[in-house]
Order: structure tokens, then sequence, then C-alpha cells
């Protein structure tokens, strides 16, 4: 008793201290993480050592960067969720006239079980959320992830690039001047309108 005390005022402070808002975070999310985390118990020391997994401040600002970042945080949830139901140990398959046996090592019993179904249902809100609000991001995120797994150490894979700059370099510049510019106009909008 006092260890389910234990954790659910480590697991609310966790929600405090993370700024988890309620606005779109469903009561069974909750309750499941609660349980989950009992499971997936972790000393307090590592759970609060100041190094967590996705940083808020790295966040962007800006709507369609939040997006895409976010879209990347989901699919890391998504291939976690993944990874937690391989390592669970398999079911149990259930047979007629079974129940008076014990569970076989290894199997999956009871706690096993809601594991598994709590692991389940958040990867299935994390799927639902991709599928509904971020689809058109995930052609831009498989680009970006072709371009962090190029081979520099490639003679052609140098060749092409070095190739390619030119155009590249050129589109940044123009993105960044289209920036440097937009603020130059807002800066000079700012001070026609204080001056009448």
């Amino acid at each position: 008793m006092v260890v389910l005390a234990r954790a659910v005022v480590c697991l609310c402070l966790c929600f405090s201290l993370c700024h988890v808002r309620g606005n779109y975070i469903p009561g069974k999310m909750n309750e499941i993480i609660m349980n989950l985390l009992q499971h997936y118990n972790i000393p307090e020391s590592e759970r609060y050592n100041g190094e967590p997994i996705f940083v808020k401040d790295s966040i962007p600002r800006n709507m369609e960067e939040k997006k895409v970042f976010m879209r990347g945080v989901l699919d890391a949830y998504d291939s976690l969720f993944n990874q937690m139901l391989k390592e669970l140990p398999t079911p149990i398959p259930h047979t007629t006239g079974s129940n008076n046996l014990p569970a076989v090592a290894g199997g999956e019993g009871g706690e096993g079980k809601d594991v598994r179904t709590g692991l389940n249902v958040l990867h299935k809100m994390v799927k639902d959320l991709i599928k509904n609000g971020y689809q058109k991001h995930e052609q831009l995120l498989k680009s970006l992830k072709n371009i962090h797994h190029l081979k520099m150490d490639n003679r052609t894979v140098q060749s092409k690039a070095l190739g390619e700059l030119v155009w590249l370099y050129d589109e940044a510049s123009e993105i960044n001047d289209t920036k440097r510019r937009r603020r130059r106009g807002s800066a000079r909008k700012g001070k026609t309108h204080s001056r009448g």
C-alpha cells in the first residue's frame, strides 16, 4: 500500500514537473501510465537526474517546425512501444478447461497481461494521433532520416554532394534572406506606426 501511494505521489510530481496539460490528455491515459510506471519502475535518482529523454526546450516555436518535430517524437514513441511490447513475455494461449493449471514459467500472467494491454492502448493512441494530425510530415521526416544516414566516407556520396552544394546553398540562402526581409519589413511597419 505504501509503495502504491509513493508511486502515485511520484507520478503526480512527474506530471507537474513535465507540465502535462489536461486539455488533450484523456483520463484513461494518466491511469494507464500510472499502472505502467509500477512495472517500469526505476529509482528516483535515475528518473529525476536532470536528463530527460525529450527536452522541452528543444521544441521549436514556429508551428510548422513544431509539427515536424512532434511527428518525430511521436515516431520515436511508436518505435519505443513496439520495442517494449517485444520485450514482454509471450502471452499464454487460453484453452478451455485450463483455468486450474498453473501459469507456465516465462509466460505472461495477470500483471504482464495488464502491461501488454496498457502498452497497446497507449500505442494505439499515439498511432491515431499520427494518422489524424501528422500524416503530411511523414515524407519530410523520411527525407531527413535519409540525409542523416548518408555514408560520409563514401567517395560517390562526397562527389555528388559537392556537385549539389551550389543549388542547395542558394536555396538555403534565399530562405534565410526572405526571413530577414520579413523581419526588416515588420520593424519598418512598427516604426511608421509609432511615428503616426
